[in-house]
């Protein structure tokens, strides 16, 4: 929270801008360039590319269809402090994942590590139920107990996509836009946005499942979940890998109704997703989503500068220049983006 409070202090939206660049998770986010380093750049060619990191799951052709494949894995002070909810998320984020590639999630495997019995059987039930409001098999996994062990977490999940998005498929031309459950409230202490507490399980899927109904239509191109990166961070890894760039309209967000729009940009919705999509299809992914009860925005529109441009009340403010400064390091030639 402390962060939050001197982010708010910004005035205007170049300071805002400046003061979003510097938080903890976007400094994590370029962390990752690190490892980057080490896969082949420019990508693989062919399906082979969706194997490799640069989208939210790994995605593997089998015959008509791609296998998904990713892991979450959760802050120790998270799984220390609050088990139950630890373990929801860990498999709520994954869900995310695989719809995000136009999927459907199908099984959870688990590792963890505690000291504590009780907190590690809460943490299990966090696991347990996300599980059967979702609709997934939990297929067991590795545990270890000690009384010298830091409790920690990851949970992997598999998918299986008939038509795939991927930020591969980002083209100039293409629609930016927003879709969130506005249905839901703050958790208190973190900018973390909830909107599955009293929600039936069958609600939860319903929505989650709009995007493989969507993809399968082909009406839309990419998706990406909002994480804990916040809007922009997620626009910046939506838009890197075929180095297109965006303008983004923080006037036209669709936003809780406290107006806080500083702690919207740092939120991480349970349910929030970023999407391009043809102009043409516009109309029919807008109504898909309000059919389930959710908000769904235009905000934008992608181009090839490969910046992130961003306005609010008439003024335009360049966030990031990804053709100077790499976010995850995750890039792959222009000249090779997938026709969509």
């Amino acid at each position: 929270m402390a962060e939050a409070l001197r982010i708010g202090a910004a005035d205007g939206l170049a300071e805002l801008l400046a003061a979003l660049r510097d938080t903890p998770a976007m400094r994590a986010k370029q962390a990752i360039q690190r490892p980057a380093r080490s896969f082949p750049t420019p990508l693989e060619e062919g399906d082979a590319r969706y194997a490799l990191p640069g989208d939210d799951t790994a995605a593997i052709r089998c015959g008509d269809h791609y296998q998904l494949l990713a892991i979450e894995g959760m802050l120790p002070a998270f799984v220390e402090s609050a088990p139950w909810f630890a373990g929801w998320s860990a498999v709520m984020a994954n869900v995310s994942d695989i719809a995000a590639m136009g999927g459907r999630p199908t099984a959870v495997v688990n590792a963890y590590w505690h000291h504590d019995p009780h907190k590690a059987a809460e943490m299990l039930e966090g696991i347990r139920d996300a599980c059967r409001a979702y609709g997934l098999v939990l297929a067991g996994g590795h545990t270890h107990h000690a009384l010298d062990t830091r409790a920690t977490l990851a949970v992997a999940i598999t998918g299986i996509a008939r038509r795939l998005l991927s930020s591969l498929h980002v083209q100039p031309g293409q629609v930016l836009a927003m879709a969130v459950d506005l249905e839901g409230r703050w958790h208190p202490g973190v900018p973390y946005w909830k909107a599955f507490e009293q929600t039936s399980g069958e609600r939860l899927r319903n929505q989650l499942d709009v995007l493989p109904r969507l993809a399968e239509g082909g009406l839309l191109a990419a998706a990406k979940d909002i994480s804990n990166a916040g809007l922009l961070g997620t626009l910046l890894m939506l838009l890197e890998p075929t180095g297109c760039g965006a303008v983004l309209d923080l006037d036209a967000l669709p936003r809780p109704a406290d107006g806080d729009l500083l702690r919207w940009l740092l939120a991480f919705p349970s349910y929030g997703f970023l999407l391009t999509l043809p102009e043409r299809a516009w109309a029919d992914v807008h109504n898909a989503f309000a059919l389930e009860g959710l908000s769904c925005a235009r905000i934008g529109r992608i181009d090839a500068s490969a910046r992130l441009q961003v306005q609010q009340g008439g003024k335009c403010a360049e966030f990031w220049n990804l053709a100077e400064l790499p976010f995850t390091g995750f890039t792959q030639s222009p000249t090779s983006r997938e026709e969509y």
